[in-house]
């Protein structure tokens, strides 16, 4: 089975993903548009706001402290869950692109050395990441 059938095999299975993957997409979905940057302002101007309420500004100023540091911790694991996800899957994409044109370089290559050695460069560059 070469390379580009294994991907389209993958791809009709499913996509795999567990349910913490789905929740990533979702939330990295949700916080790289402008409506949550509208929801952050809001929350920021009513926070601003309710200073009257509080009983001393220390209260109010950990109000916003703890809220926002939570929140920052968990978008942060959960952008960088994303971002490996995203770069596992570009470096599967380009893994099968380079075994393609090593497999197009070896059927031109019988009379070239010099071409034969760069698929054999290029085949042993394929998956140097996992190797690291």
């Amino acid at each position: 089975m070469t390379m580009e059938n294994k991907a389209r095999e993958s791809r009709r299975r499913g996509d795999g993903r567990n349910w913490f993957e789905r929740f990533v997409e979702a939330v990295t979905h949700v916080v790289s548009h402008a409506p949550f940057f509208y929801v952050i302002v809001v929350v920021l101007v009513l926070w601003a706001a309710s200073f009257p309420f509080w009983p001393s500004s220390t209260k109010w100023e950990l109000g916003l402290h703890t809220g926002s540091s939570v929140l920052s911790l968990l978008l942060l694991v959960l952008l960088q869950n994303a971002g490996r996800r995203s770069e596992e899957a570009s470096h599967e994409k380009l893994n099968v692109i380079a075994s393609a044109l090593s497999d197009l370089m070896e059927s031109r290559a019988r009379d070239d050395e010099d071409l034969a050695e760069s698929v054999r460069t290029l085949r042993d560059a394929v998956g140097l990441e996992e190797r690291h």
